[in-house]
């Protein structure tokens, strides 16, 4: 029989760096409200939302995403050479192919990593983190770059009430690599393939090129049945990911959920029963929704803002169209 050899990997996987870039255009609710015949009032008691970053023209995917990794990779102290897999987690990319990836690899000097895109959307970034940790752990990979970033605005109908209010755009990366301590706990991750329609693209893109009117296909959400799944499913998701990482909500000292609504948040919060002390991500307040890029984001800014620390325990928990999730708990570098 034949034998193969195989590649010893690493006794544990952790993020040695993160990196964030938001766009410089800051909008305030009050540019949002007149399209939509809406309120700021209403838009932060349904949302959190105060302001949101929407992308220049200049500031585009693979821009962002290059400028997220950089940081990340120079918080982590390695070079280009190091890197052996891109993985880039977007919806917004609108090249069906190749991958953005490839060519953020290519920016960056990656070559020849392995560079790859994954469409999980809110919950890509997890979803990488989960692929990263596998790959070092495995001996796939030494380090692996893991970048979530969305330009949301350009497939958002700034006229629907139901959306227009809550997406934005930017990025977040993270350099996974060898740890000699846990640093990125097991995985708890799926989908709900029932809740197809919560959250879609409107439109096929064959009835768009077949239209006699050209538009993008906009992005189209069911607002309330997403938060009552959201937020009470994803509370036993938490749950799950306590008990297979095997510790308690007691541990935790920090929790970033997907910035997807600041109602979700509380309410998985309460339903978590999660402590006063422990820290809670709030980023949409003046960020928005930025799908694959708001859990990186959020984790970057609590750093800057010193409500986190390096060393702490963070709950990770995300969930998007799909309906896809991922969380798992990590190490904070």
């Amino acid at each position: 029989m034949t034998s193969f050899s195989s590649v010893p990997g690493a006794p544990h996987a952790a993020i040695l760096g993160l990196g964030g870039y938001r766009p410089r255009r800051v909008v305030p609710n009050s540019e949002i409200v007149d399209a939509i015949d809406s309120t700021d009032e209403w838009i932060q008691q349904r949302s959190g939302i105060k302001e949101r970053r929407f992308a220049s023209d200049d500031e585009t995917v693979q821009m962002m995403a290059v400028a997220s990794a950089r940081t990340a990779m120079e918080r982590a102290g390695i070079e280009a050479a190091q890197v052996d897999v891109v993985v880039v987690a977007t919806v917004s990319h609108l090249l069906q192919t190749p991958s953005v990836a490839a060519a953020v690899a290519h920016e960056l000097g990656t070559d020849p990593a392995a560079a790859f895109d994954i469409s999980a959307a809110c919950a890509g970034f997890c979803h990488g983190i989960a692929l990263a940790s596998d790959m070092v752990r495995g001996g796939t990979a030494k380090h692996v770059l893991v970048i979530g970033v969305e330009r949301l605005s350009d497939i958002t109908d700034p006229t629907d009430r139901g959306t227009a209010f809550i997406f934005a755009d930017g990025a977040g990366a993270a350099v996974v690599g060898p740890s000699d301590e846990p640093g990125i706990g097991p995985v708890v991750w799926g989908s709900d393939g029932e809740q197809f329609d919560l959250i879609r693209q409107r439109e096929d893109w064959r009835d768009v090129v077949a239209s006699d009117e050209p538009r993008m296909p906009h992005l189209v959400m069911q607002g309330s049945e997403v938060f009552r799944w959201a937020a009470f499913e994803m509370a036993k998701v938490a749950q799950a990911t306590l008990d297979r990482t095997g510790i308690s909500i007691d541990d935790i000292d920090v929790f970033v959920p997907h910035q997807a609504n600041m109602r979700i948040t509380d309410a998985m919060a309460r339903s978590m029963r999660l402590p006063d002390r422990v820290v809670v991500a709030r980023d949409i307040a003046e960020q928005g929704n930025t799908s694959a890029a708001s859990i990186p984001l959020a984790l970057d800014r609590l750093l800057e803002d010193g409500q986190a620390r390096s060393g702490d325990t963070a709950l990770l928990i995300a969930f998007g169209a799909g309906l896809a999730y991922a969380a798992q708990v990590v190490k904070i570098p």
